[in-house]
């Protein structure tokens, strides 16, 4: 006997449709400013500008493979697909997180070549320069008051969200060097905020890359003590062993659960009913991880499972 409860499609549909939303705005607001950088690093011959307008167009990809994803989170689940485009979330986020791991390491190696080689930009307008970062840094805020409140609604939004935050950073680096080089002429503090954002940028990135690995690998819902679990399933009238137990995500407020579970001899219909709604409330209510996704597997005792072996005899 299986017992499932699925959350509200038309919840879901209204978010992904808000994620939609607020994802365009933020890409239109970032083209806006790369462009601008870009035009500014040519005229002014900045390479922390070039640096910066490539590290905006890093984010220019992840945010619109976000918007892509949150369009495609929008259609139903179908044979092919039972839980729809749900895991494409985790996906993105891995995609972005790793994406950003490798710009920040890079721009640790590229900070120790520009200090330690003498190797540094040679800035043809300072003041060109400040005004675009203080373009950038507006824009970068601008974007971060569209995301910030529903950054934490899937990981997919929290990679969008990342990206926003490692672009100001960029730009407040970009404004700290035009007013450093403009007050003392030293062309090395490029190198020293760059070093800066790229040990900000890493930890993120790490921990980012982590929470989407643990789901791709099905991982146990943080939180969400399996023994627990069994213990408490198995103190449900009726009950006499939880077996075959097992726990994962699908995507950000998707857990899931699965079990075979191992009853008295001889109950009716009615009190099979009655255990899976236990069980079933059990895991929605008592733990701090509610599990609204359950498949139970209801076996009288005494009952065997045939193995991989007799089915195929």
């Amino acid at each position: 006997m299986t017992h499932t409860h699925a959350p509200t499609s038309v919840s879901a549909n209204t978010g992904a449709r808000a994620h939609q939303f607020r994802l365009m705005a933020t890409l239109g607001v970032t083209c806006s400013v790369f462009i601008i950088e870009v035009v500014a690093a040519v005229l002014t011959g900045s390479l922390a500008l070039l640096v910066d307008a490539g590290h905006m167009l890093t984010d220019m990809s992840v945010l619109i493979a976000s918007t892509v994803t949150a369009i495609l989170m929008q259609r139903k689940p179908s044979n092919t697909r039972t839980w729809g485009w749900a895991r494409l979330e985790v996906l993105t986020a891995a995609a972005g997180a790793l994406v950003l791991l490798i710009v920040g390491v890079y721009a640790l190696v590229e900070a120790g070549m520009r200090l330690f080689g003498g190797s540094h930009a040679q800035i043809e307008d300072i003041k060109l320069l400040l005004f675009v970062g203080i373009l950038g840094l507006s824009a970068n805020i601008i974007s971060i008051f569209i995301l910030a409140s529903q950054r934490e609604d899937n990981m997919n939004m929290k990679a969008a969200f990342l990206e926003v935050m490692n672009d100001a950073l960029g730009s407040v680096a970009v404004v700290t060097s035009a007013l450093v080089m403009m007050s003392t002429g030293w062309k090395g503090f490029d190198a020293v905020a760059g070093a800066l954002i790229a040990l900000l940028m890493i930890p993120r990135a790490i921990k980012l890359l982590h929470h989407a690995v643990r789901v791709l690998l099905e991982e146990t819902p943080e939180g969400l003590d399996l023994d627990a679990v069994r213990t408490h399933l198995e103190s449900v009238p009726h009950v006499i062993a939880v077996h075959d137990l097992h726990a994962s995500t699908v995507s950000t407020g998707m857990p899931i659960l699965m079990a075979h579970v191992v009853v008295d001899k001889g109950l009716t219909m009615v009190e099979a009913a009655q255990v899976l709604e236990q069980l079933q409330d059990c895991l929605r209510e008592h733990f701090p991880v509610s599990v609204p996704h359950t498949t139970f597997q209801l076996e009288p005792e005494g009952y065997t499972t045939p193995s991989a072996n007799d089915l195929h005899k």
